[in-house]
């Protein structure tokens, strides 16, 4: 794959893990080179050490990669990502995809803990070629998130580290969002793909989506794009959300209950909560372009919704 930095099954490498282990500590590799990653020892972020890999089959090399990130560092800096507990039972690589058996210990680990354990396997192994994807088993299981929802195969684009290698992770979402018709007087739901920082809660992720404008030609933006968002919470159902005056400057839309009504409807529609309460610097208790009261929380409003049908809403 273009760019994508991959170990070859014919490089070199050192024959003893114990070598292995001890050789590269302390080395930062460099641009191109291999590497393995380790936790430092408040078990916080990722460090990124250098290493030489050994000539061997794609399931050899697999093997000797997660027997040394398994290995014990000589470093008071970092150590192996792997908790002692942890073992990889078995593995199967099929259509470049490698799927990792672990026994039951894996789930005894913290969130944070789990989350920088696999970014540093996928990250290390997927650097073999041969190895597009990763999967995750516990006990035979598909690895699953706090929701029940399968994590599936894992690519490098799963993970960003930022400098220092402080993780977040990317996932794929589906929002339902709505914008303006052609004509300007109705709402039309899009339903968008997003990949997004799973550190961001749906309802910024659908505010930042709707400031944005829509993707499909003939729907028209709601929101001012000058419009910041302040915040974006969520208590006992209701969402808050405090934009900044920008969102007062409004000249897409000739009724203003179609831009309120965009947001409320793709808040509720795409997060947990069943109203939404809107505020402008903190604000609430005001009239929106002088006709919406914004003082309490509004529900959901499907008639602003064009082509809807009586059992819809």
């Amino acid at each position: 794959m273009k760019g994508k930095r991959r170990w070859k099954v014919s490089v070199c490498i050192l024959s003893c893990l114990g070598i292995l282990a001890g050789c590269s500590k302390g080395k930062e590799p460099a641009k191109g080179e291999p590497f393995i990653y380790y936790v430092n020892a408040e078990g916080t972020s990722l460090v990124r050490e250098a290493y030489e890999p050994r000539e061997g089959t794609i399931d050899e090399m697999i093997r000797d990669i997660l027997q040394a990130m398994k290995e014990e560092t000589d470093s008071i800096d970092y150590k192996s990502v792997f908790p002692k507990k942890v073992q990889v039972k078995k593995w199967v690589l099929a259509d470049e995809r490698l799927d990792l058996h672990f026994n039951s210990s894996y789930s005894d680990m913290k969130p944070n803990e789990e989350i920088l354990f696999r970014a540093a396997v996928v990250q290390t192994l997927e650097q073999i070629h041969g190895v597009e994807y990763v999967g995750f088993f516990v006990e035979d299981e598909p690895l699953a998130d706090s929701a029940g929802n399968e994590i599936g195969y894992m690519g490098k684009e799963y993970f960003l580290l930022y400098k220092g290698a402080s993780l977040h992770l990317y996932q794929l979402g589906e929002l339902k969002l709505y914008f303006a018709n052609e004509n300007g007087d109705k709402l039309v739901k899009e339903e968008v793909s997003v990949r997004y920082n799973s550190n961001i809660s749906t309802e910024r992720l659908i505010m930042d989506q709707l400031i944005k404008g829509p993707a499909i030609a003939g729907l028209n933006p709601v929101i001012p794009p000058e419009t910041k968002v302040i915040g974006v919470s969520v208590k006992d159902a209701v969402c808050y959300v405090n934009l900044n005056e920008g969102f007062l400057n409004n000249t897409y839309v000739t009724d203003p209950q179609l831009t309120i009504y965009a947001i409320v409807n793709s808040i509720v529609d795409g997060g947990a909560c069943s109203q939404v309460q809107i505020s402008v610097n903190g604000e609430s208790k005001m009239e929106y372009m002088g006709s919406v009261d914004l003082s309490k929380p509004l529900s959901r409003d499907q008639d602003f919704v064009e082509n809807v049908k009586e059992s819809e809403k």
